[in-house]
């Protein structure tokens, strides 16, 4: 601390250059923290999915389906102690644009299997009674500024009525809330039953399983037993854990992480180099004045760390600024307005972000650190 002052007074030398160079890191780092919220809104709950969660979907592909009747015997493989049906209805809501998941599911062993999704007992009574019930995620309702008993009329772009029409009209009377706060709270849901019986095709049919397991060691075997099972079937399937089927689907989008990535180390490499330069250009500016810090006493070590603190307080100071707004600005603020199912930054991103800021306030000083230690008092009081 006794030598906080002397830093200062280098970084007060150019004021300039020195508030440009802090605003371009916390710029980056701004940035750094809306990716990374980004990037955990496109992963899609999979940090969060369930050990003991298990989905069972057609082998081929997500889009084919597979008959109800494969929950009963799913339910027969030891070590299964529920099976639930999902299937997509992917519908649109008012404009083509407004898009989010919509699933139609049993209600109650859907609630059995998802425990994190929560809803209280009056709401979820409500969906047991009411045939065209629905619930939808906080952040789902809080977009579109639903509350308990609006309807919801959603467009149908797959599948088509029996009367022949495109509209299905659900009532709202749940809204659920996440255990957790990676859990998915953009999705709508709705009573399969309700669906079935209206739907034109398909009937009988549903998308995929999720299964809750006793044991989350099993999971392998009981995989096995299960693909076993409907193995040379006219619709044969293929079991995985919850988190793997999570990341295929949302790798449909494309491996966001390694996109992610690119621009961010792209990013960094730049503020590195500007970073470097302005710690560079001020040990230049100061030749004379570190010769007569070597001469008054300070060693070669003492000078090199006085640089290399220098560049530490620079880049720390932009660094932690910047990952404290990103957490204050996605905290508080969502500006995909509900479109990604979560939008905040992970703990371990945060920490990803410190070790960053300290890794480049080193890299940064290093180079000019060591010219100045270098730097022979006789030479520099010449120049």
């Amino acid at each position: 601390m006794k030598f906080l002052g002397l830093l200062l007074s280098g970084l007060r030398r150019k004021k300039t250059r020195t508030i440009l160079t802090l605003l371009s890191i916390t710029v980056a780092f701004v940035l750094f923290g809306y990716l990374a919220a980004i990037k955990q809104g496109f992963d899609m709950g999979v940090s969060v999915a369930g050990a003991d969660r298990l989905i069972t979907r057609h082998r081929v592909s997500l889009v084919r389906l597979l008959p109800e009747s494969y929950e009963a015997r799913i339910e027969r493989i030891q070590g299964v102690v529920n099976a639930v049906h999902s299937t997509w209805f992917g519908g649109v809501y008012q404009k083509p644009t407004n898009f989010f998941a919509q699933i139609a599911v049993p209600p109650e062993e859907f609630l059995d299997v998802y425990p994190e999704y929560l809803l209280d007992d009056e709401e979820k009574a409500a969906w047991l009674e009411t045939r065209t019930g629905a619930i939808a995620g906080r952040v789902l309702a809080d977009r579109y500024g639903w509350k308990v008993g609006d309807r919801i009329p959603l467009e149908a772009t797959i599948w088509t009525k029996k009367d022949g029409g495109q509209t299905w009209d659900f009532d709202l009377v749940g809204i659920y809330e996440g255990a957790e706060k990676g859990t998915d709270t953009s999705q709508f849901f709705f009573r399969y039953d309700y669906f079935d019986e209206a739907r034109l095709m398909g009937a009988g049919m549903v998308g995929w399983y999720t299964l809750r397991i006793d044991d989350p060691e099993n999971a392998a075997r009981v995989a096995a037993e299960i693909d076993e099972e409907f193995a040379n079937s006219p619709s044969e399937t293929k079991t995985e854990p919850e988190g793997a089927f999570l990341q295929g689907f949302a790798n449909q989008l494309g491996n966001i992480g390694i996109m992610l990535k690119a621009i961010l180390s792209a990013v960094f490499f730049t503020i590195l180099l500007v970073t470097g330069n302005t710690i560079a250009q001020s040990v230049r500016e100061r030749t004379q004045e570190i010769a007569v810090l070597k001469a008054l006493g300070f060693t070669h070590i003492g000078v090199l760390f006085l640089v290399l603190a220098e560049a530490m307080l620079i880049v720390g100071v932009g660094g932690f600024s910047g990952l404290a707004l990103a957490w204050l600005l996605t905290t508080y603020g969502d500006p995909t307005n509900g479109a990604l199912p979560v939008f905040f930054i992970p703990l371990a991103d945060l920490a990803i972000g410190i070790l960053i800021v300290l890794l480049m306030g080193l890299a940064a000083g290093i180079l000019p650190a060591i010219q100045a230690q270098r730097l022979r008092i006789a030479d520099a009081l010449r120049r």
